[in-house]
């Protein structure tokens, strides 16, 4: 008898000890757990679990970066990334780098995939205006349209741009999707500033003195001006001066050239086309056609020729090529006018935008926010030689000391208003490539009519 007595005692201490055991999670349940294990903090004070912030600091997150090729400008970026990912050594950054003419094409693609967080994106332009007639919404109006770019208009690293910038090249509908990072000049000369001296030649600013310089040079043995032919696009973007030159008010021009008041056959459009024929056959270098576009700011700071016509984005490459070699910038004077000389014609270039659907919002926000700091800012405009659009940032560089007499005249290009009728065909365009030896046409009249009748044939389209 005493020993079942003590066998039900025993019985009853296990299952006293097990309950105890079965309640101990239930008490500490409405505790949060440690956050640090090494924290010597007891649970019971810590707070809820539900009121913490999330750990986005330590978790792990690939940030997709999608940029053009510029040489200054990769580089620039790679070294920026290093620094990020040690501010941020949660983050790894991904950076892919396609070729301009592909960019539109690869962002939209990996928009609508998801597969990307921060696009590198060409300033807003060639926006539909109220006399052009069915013609597609620009790409990145499609993309806001479609919910692929976030709405940045309240993020405080946009307060580090200037209010035109926001307004001109990153809005629509009166909300932000981008900050531009700078304004770019295609519309100038880089000129040898020993070869002038040496040869006796003045700056020149009108086109008759340009002609002048250029048969002096090649009577000297030195070829007059150099341009990337190889790659096509650099050599009409080098005849943008004798554009605008031609046509200042280049908003007009675009107008006119859709309400039919502008020809590109008519008298004052010739003159254009004579021109450029004579830049492009006489003023070139033989050889011009076979120069890749990189390699041609080497070529120039070489002293091999006088001039180079093209972008202000190539003074970081004739520099790192020839630090020591001495070179200026001017308007192209397509006029002899000197009056219609002074200008600069160029664009918004470059800018950020988020994904509107990206996982990784809070480490795109960080990377737009660190790559605005004035300081970096200011880093990213000197080594790629952009006109600065943060209103604190100076043009501290070479190229800056040589455009800044012609800030005050800077306006935006052609090609950033125009939108071609549907239907236009493909000499559609003022482009000085089309002449030999970079192209086929060897006839100012010839070429004029042929742009005026490709551009003709979309007008028609449409009436």
């Amino acid at each position: 008898m005493r020993k079942s007595i003590l066998f039900v005692m025993a019985i009853l201490v296990v299952l006293s000890m097990a309950l105890t055991a079965c309640s101990t999670p239930a008490a500490t349940a409405t505790q949060a757990p440690a956050a640090d294990s090494t924290s010597g903090a007891p649970e019971a004070t810590q707070a809820p679990a539900a009121t913490q912030a999330p750990a986005a600091s330590t978790e792990k997150v690939t940030l997709r970066v999608l940029v053009h090729q510029n040489p200054p400008m990769v580089t620039f970026m790679e070294d920026f990334n290093a620094k990020f990912q040690e501010k941020y050594p949660n983050v790894t950054v991904d950076m892919a780098v396609v070729n301009a003419n592909d960019l539109s094409t690869v962002t939209q693609t990996r928009l609508t995939a998801n597969d990307i967080d921060v696009i590198d994106i060409f300033g807003f332009a060639n926006g539909a205006q109220s006399y052009m007639k069915n013609v597609d919404a620009p790409n990145w109006q499609q993309l806001i349209d479609a919910g692929l770019l976030m709405d940045i208009t309240d993020q405080p690293f946009t307060k580090n741009y200037d209010e035109a910038t926001l307004k001109d090249a990153g809005s629509y509908n009166g909300k932000v999707y981008e900050v531009n990072l700078g304004r770019v000049s295609y519309s100038g000369i880089f000129y040898n500033k020993d070869l002038f001296t040496a040869n006796k030649l003045a700056v020149p600013t009108t086109w008759s003195e340009l002609v002048t310089a250029c048969k002096t040079f090649v009577a000297a043995g030195t070829p007059c001006m150099t341009a990337g032919g190889k790659d096509g696009w650099p050599i009409f973007v080098g005849a943008y001066g004798l554009l605008g030159a031609t046509y200042p008010d280049q908003a007009a021009l675009v107008e006119g050239l859709w309400t039919g008041t502008i020809k590109w056959n008519d008298e004052k459009s010739l003159g254009m086309w004579e021109k450029m024929q004579i830049y492009a056959r006489d003023m070139m270098e033989q050889g011009a056609s076979g120069v890749a576009g990189d390699a041609a700011p080497g070529r120039f700071a070489s002293g091999a020729v006088a001039m180079f016509p093209g972008g202000t984005w190539y003074a970081s490459a004739i520099e790192a090529a020839e630090p020591a070699f001495d070179w200026g910038y001017i308007p192209f004077p397509g006029s002899d006018n000197a009056d219609d000389n002074k200008y600069l014609f160029g664009k918004y270039d470059q800018g950020w935008a988020i994904a509107a659907k990206t996982p990784n919002k809070e480490a795109a926000i960080n990377y737009l926010t660190e790559f605005s700091a004035p300081e970096n800012y200011q880093a990213f405009a000197n080594a790629v030689g952009f006109i600065p659009t943060q209103p604190t940032a100076k043009l501290d560089t070479k190229i800056g000391g040589e455009v800044a007499p012609y800030l005050a005249n800077f306006r935006v290009g052609y090609e950033q208003y125009w939108v071609a009728p549907k239907g236009a065909g493909q000499f559609a365009n003022p482009y000085a490539s089309y002449f030999k030896p970079f192209g086929t046409y060897d006839d100012p009249k010839t070429l004029a009519d042929k742009v005026q009748a490709d551009l003709q044939a979309g007008l028609d389209a449409i009436k």
